[in-house]
């Protein structure tokens, strides 16, 4: 495969692991929180805390890392601007999911830290509470975030790029 197929497509690949990996811990974390509420069982809450932070870790975290290099790349190989409107643009998108996603990985550690040490769903404090509603909002514009990414990496609008 040449190199250009070969970066393109990894890149495509990665923005779907970001992308489905963080729909996927954002469902289960807050279907998880939900649950624990209604049916008041911290073990279940336990699990899916713990999990969400492993895969932020193992799925999430790596996919990021690789976008910027695949995408860096992709620009290089097609000789793109790297102050061009759209590379700007696509900076700064990318440093905002960046922004509200690096302190939802520290809410998660404490959600997760927090849950493993309380004794029941209704020994959580109420900053507990706090942070998943913090969570949960600063997870909304991410995602929005990221599909003004989509957007601009598949139509390529703002002029030359």
């Amino acid at each position: 495969m040449e190199s250009y197929a070969f970066w393109k497509t990894a890149h495509i690949v990665s923005a779907a692991v970001l992308f489905g990996t963080g729909l996927g811990i954002a469902f289960f974390a807050w279907a998880g929180y939900r649950r624990a509420l209604r049916i008041g069982q911290i073990d279940g809450l336990r699990a899916v805390l713990r999990l969400t932070v492993i895969a932020d870790f193992c799925f999430t975290a790596p996919a990021v890392i690789f976008q910027l290099m695949s995408g860096v790349m992709l620009m290089r190989l097609d000789g793109w601007s790297f102050v061009s409107p759209w590379a700007l643009t696509v900076g700064g998108l990318f440093t905002a999911v960046g922004v509200c996603w690096l302190p939802v990985v520290a809410i998660q550690l404490a959600l997760s830290r927090e849950a493993e040490g309380a004794a029941s769903v209704s020994a959580l404090s109420r900053a507990f509470h706090r942070r998943f509603q913090v969570w949960f909002v600063l997870g909304v514009p991410a995602f929005l975030l990221v599909l003004a990414l989509f957007y601009l990496m598949v139509g390529r609008p703002l002029g030359t790029l």
